[in-house]
């Protein structure tokens, strides 16, 4: 194979419109523009969702809904999982260093999924009324300041 040789598949281009090339071709004469208008000029365009001056939907509908940021920085953690930890006492740098929360979580609530046996204090971390019961039941605390 030489450079020479190259070429781009079959179908890989297609040739451009000729615009303005008599009547024959479909696209003379007003260049498939139509006649006047805003279109037919150049330069010009309308924005997208612009409807002549009418309102537009996107501002005639209500808004809608609330994306609560705090919420996309949060994250749960089961009650098994606290077992598992090396640490009494557990914090934010504890879960994170056990793998348990990722980096982009800087907001844990602990869940009442499964069960504790180990004594635990929970420093800065959230508990469902479940979770803290079950804690506490086991000879641990939650400390939430």
């Amino acid at each position: 194979m030489k450079l020479n040789d190259l070429a781009p598949g079959f179908g890989a281009k297609k040739a451009p419109k000729r615009l303005g090339r008599g009547i024959g071709s479909k696209l003379g004469k007003t260049s498939g523009r139509g006649h006047k208008g805003q279109h037919a000029r150049s330069g010009g365009y309308h924005k997208v969702g612009f409807e002549g001056g009418q309102m537009p939907l996107q501002r005639r509908l209500p808004k809608h809904g609330f994306v609560s940021h705090k919420g996309m920085k949060t994250t749960d953690v089961r009650l098994d999982a606290l077992n598992a930890l090396p640490a009494d006492v557990v914090d934010m740098a504890v879960l994170k260093a056990a793998g348990l929360v990722g980096g982009k979580y800087n907001f844990v609530k602990v869940m009442a999924s499964g069960s504790i046996t180990k004594a635990v204090t929970l420093v800065g971390i959230k508990a469902t009324a479940a979770a803290r019961a079950a804690i506490e039941a086991a000879g641990g605390q939650v400390k939430e300041a």
